[in-house]
């Protein structure tokens, strides 16, 4: 704070000090000088020649009436500010110059301004206003991290409100009064001459008054450039997920923030912050990145720009200010509440910000609002709406989706939900393609898939949330089993599985300097890492150890979906290099098929309908169907599994790129095969004690992937069913069998494993024979010896902006899963929108 001894303008003997000063904000910066809202005039010599031929006395006069009008007005010195004769909004000294003459006008934007008599006011330790301006300085120095500069508290406690009338003939912005504060039910309810404190609202209709000319300035490109300060929102809902930010580093006010000191020190230390308990909403839902932290699917850092919003909004790119503070304030607004379409009215009354700058941030609420839902950050999973949820021209008149798996019901549903035409063809009788649920044991068992890999921000989460759909978390105590009914001593287990990783750790450094081509097969590197291993180290694994350790390379070939002489030594976990979901593992007792048919509804779908040709030489694309019936569209997206791409199953006219072919046949194609079985009564019980599965020790390495995990669908339940899964060398071994043979080599595992009580015969059954399904002949994808996870990339590639590809087996990220096929397809309805 400067003293009133170093204040410039402190009499006649100051004027020597009187220059520009560097924080821009101290009164003076070399103009006329002032003392106490007193005028001093010190007049600058003319050095203007007056033109040839006129009278040095028109000249004087015209001083002279240059004198009375500099000192009836003066323009804002900021360059460029459109403000001919600025108004002082603050009046807050009796001295306010209001529109007349100050010493300095301060520019916050192009039509607000104060004079230099109200910075004085407040500026000043010997006014009135200066223990107000002191008091929030303290305020926000604890809870902020910009400066608590006099202008900042100008825009933050001074400015008035804007409010835009709710009327739907009107919606013409109004200013209000200093007094009135301005809320979200006050925005939501606005109506022009609206009258408060009970106040009835008398005479003529106010809708009719023309609104304030400054507003239609405020929707010029030019307008945010001239604009001093950031907006920080008041009472945002993104506050509560955000506690441990500084405010003003997210969009929000530091003044409006509660102050905390241990807060304060969390944020000072920049600690990792463990993600806010919010009341009523779900645990799963984290959009934002908590201080420090990292490495989380599908979330966001509420203080810094993505680089696809940096591309669609440039303009924030010097000060992501104004963009952060709206982006944070959706996407927190979404995760409250889930199951209704968020729009830009819904979002507009929580902006709580003085000035003109509210009227530019309702405005561009429609801008980032309608690029998160393009993004499918937003307005996403089973959502249905009435209207568009794009302007039209974000939307292609018409597109064929190929396939209704998760894939391409998400994309469909997206497109459909943005304005677009949609027709889904499907080659099967029924929609899910490898999502099908059998109801048949007296639960729901996915003969697909059924399992949430980590619940944290995951779209399957969010579609349960949508649907008041509860999972089933699950556990992580998973038994081991021997063959004569032993359970495995957990200190064995524990150290098998740090030796397994240990050897997956050595094939992780390994790899680091390796190329394409000294790429080897998994199980090579691996029997070679064990092989040194024991050899350097002297270490004997034991029998029962070599067994455990056989169990965990079984559960590596269940995540690969295939034998690990196949696999990259190379790429074989390609997509732990990027963010995965986090959080619980969960059985959906429900099924996806309850997701998926949700998804479906509404949609145009012809079952039945395999496509045989797609032609994209033309202006449309056409699509044939097997039985002669054909389509055209402007766009058209192939969802069909990795096998039909590889098998040629659908003629592409012209060919694929060789590219994307090179690419197509670099991953391979998946297989696990699962059996269920539902029992008279809960065998099972005494043993597991409430376990959610257990493992099966195999007797050898060639029985590694015969029913290497059992799964009790219900195990809080009064239903009997188990269900197993069969992988690796093992899928080979059952595909000729029939399915009573496949049961009886599981009965004969599980009375092994139960040896010490009777295990009844099963009441029902299934078996599954994915390997034999003509439109899948695979379960999910992997990296094959001599590819790379860029292979998934170059899959998702469109051809022409006419031909568009999604499945698992384009998603880089989050292959293999039902998450990223769904992911896959919001991907490309998103990038249709954009083009």
């Amino acid at each position: 704070m400067l003293s009133d001894a170093d204040y410039p303008g402190n009499g006649s003997g100051n004027a020597r000090r009187a220059r520009k000063r560097s924080s821009g904000e101290s009164p003076g910066d070399g103009q006329t000088l002032r003392s106490s809202g007193r005028q001093i005039n010190v007049r600058v010599k003319r050095t203007n020649n007056p033109p040839p031929g006129q009278s040095k006395r028109k000249a004087t006069d015209t001083e002279e009436e240059d004198d009375q009008s500099e000192k009836k007005y003066r323009k804002c010195e900021k360059a460029g500010c459109s403000a001919t004769y600025p108004v002082c909004f603050a009046s807050a000294s009796d001295r306010c110059a209001k529109n007349g003459y100050t010493s300095r006008w301060y520019h916050l934007s192009c039509g607000e301004h104060f004079c230099n008599e109200c910075f004085d006011h407040y500026y000043r330790s010997h006014k009135d206003g200066y223990e107000i301006f002191a008091l929030w300085k303290k305020v926000w120095t604890s809870n902020g991290k910009s400066e608590p500069s006099l202008k900042a508290f100008m825009a933050d406690q001074q400015l008035p409100f804007w409010v835009q009338c709710t009327k739907p003939d009107c919606r013409k912005w109004r200013q209000l009064t200093k007094e009135i504060q301005l809320t979200a039910s006050l925005a939501a309810t606005y109506r022009c001459g609206m009258k408060f404190n009970n106040i009835k609202s008398e005479g003529p209709d106010q809708c009719c008054q023309p609104e304030d000319l400054r507003v239609a300035e405020v929707s010029d490109s030019w307008w945010h450039s001239m604009l001093i300060l950031p907006p920080l929102f008041k009472d945002s809902p993104a506050g509560p997920f955000l506690a441990s930010y500084y405010p003003d580093c997210v969009g929000m006010s530091p003044s409006g923030a509660a102050s905390n000191p241990s807060l304060s020190e969390l944020r000072a230390d920049h600690c990792r912050a463990v993600p806010p308990q919010i009341p009523g909403l779900c645990p799963y839902f984290q959009p934002f990145y908590q201080p420090n932290e990292c490495g989380k699917a599908l979330c966001v850092r509420p203080d810094m720009m993505e680089l696809d919003e940096l591309y669609e909004f440039p303009e924030f790119s010097r000060d992501p200010t104004m963009y952060l503070a709206l982006r944070n304030l959706i996407l927190a607004s979404w995760h409250k509440n889930c199951k209704e379409v968020l729009t830009s009215q819904k979002c507009a009354v929580h902006i709580i910000a003085r000035g003109l700058v509210r009227v530019r941030c309702v405005q561009e609420m429609d801008r980032v609002l309608h690029f998160m839902t393009r993004k499918g950050l937003i307005n996403t999973g089973v959502l249905a709406v009435k209207r568009p949820l794009l302007p039209e021209r974000h939307c292609s008149r018409n597109v064929i989706v190929i396939g209704s798996g998760a894939s391409g019901l998400a994309a469909a549903r997206q497109l459909q939900n943005f304005g677009t035409q949609v027709v889904v063809l499907e080659a099967r009788e029924r929609i899910g393609g490898r999502v099908w649920d059998d109801t048949s044991l007296g639960v729901t068992v996915g003969r697909g898939a059924q399992i949430v890999n980590g619940c944290v921000n995951n779209p399957i989460a969010l579609m349960c949330e949508q649907m008041d759909i509860k999972m089933h978390k699950l556990g992580e105590r998973c038994d081991l089993f021997q063959e004569g009914g032993q359970v495995t001593d957990p200190a064995i287990d524990k150290r098998m599985d740090f030796h397994f990783n240990a050897i997956l750790d050595v094939v992780s450094e390994w790899r680091k300097d390796k190329s394409q081509s000294q790429d080897t097969p998994l199980r090579e590197k691996v029997q070679e890492v064990k092989k040194n291993f024991l050899q350097e180290s002297g270490i004997q694994f034991s029998e029962l150890e070599e067994k455990v350790l056989q169990f965990h390379l079984s559960n590596l070939e269940y995540a690969c979906g295939c034998t690990l002489d196949q696999v990259s030594a190379r790429s074989w976990d390609h997509n732990e290099f990027f963010a995965q979901f986090s959080g619980d593992h969960t059985l959906l007792t429900k099924g996806y098929s309850t997701l998926l048919h949700k998804l479906a509804e509404g949609l145009d779908i012809r079952t039945k309908c395999p496509v045989q040709a797609v032609d994209y030489s033309g202006d449309v694309v056409k699509v044939t169907a097997s039985n002669g019936s054909q389509w055209t569209a402007q766009k058209v997206l192939v969802t069909v599994p990795l096998t039909l791409l590889q098998k040629n199953l659908i003629q592409f006219h012209p060919a694929l790129p060789e590219r994307k072919m090179k690419a197509i046949h670099s991953l391979g194609a998946g297989i696990i095969e699962k059996i269920a079985l539902q029992f008279p009564y809960r065998f099972w019980d005494n043993k597991i004690q409430g376990a959610d599965y257990f493992g099966h020790i195999p007797p050898g390495p060639d029985k590694r992937g015969m029913f290497s995990v059992f799964y009790d669908l219900e195990p809080q339940g009064k239903q009997a069913v188990l269900m197993s899964v069969i992988t690796g060398d093992a899928v080979p071994a059952v595909r000729d069998m029939e399915d009573k043979e496949v049961v009886y080599e599981c009965m004969k595992v599980l009375r092994e494993l139960f040896k010490e009580q009777d295990v009844p015969e099963p009441l029902h059954f299934f078996v599954t024979h994915w390997s034999k399904d003509k439109w899948s002949q695979m379960s999910y994808s992997f990296v094959k010896t001599g590819g790379s996870g860029e292979a998934y990339d170059i899959l998702a590639e469109d051809v022409q902006g006419k031909v568009f590809f999604a499945g698992e087996a384009t998603n880089r990220h989050f292959p293999q899963t039902v998450t990223g096929a769904y992911l896959s397809g919001v991907r490309e309805a998103s990038k249709m929108a954009a083009m």
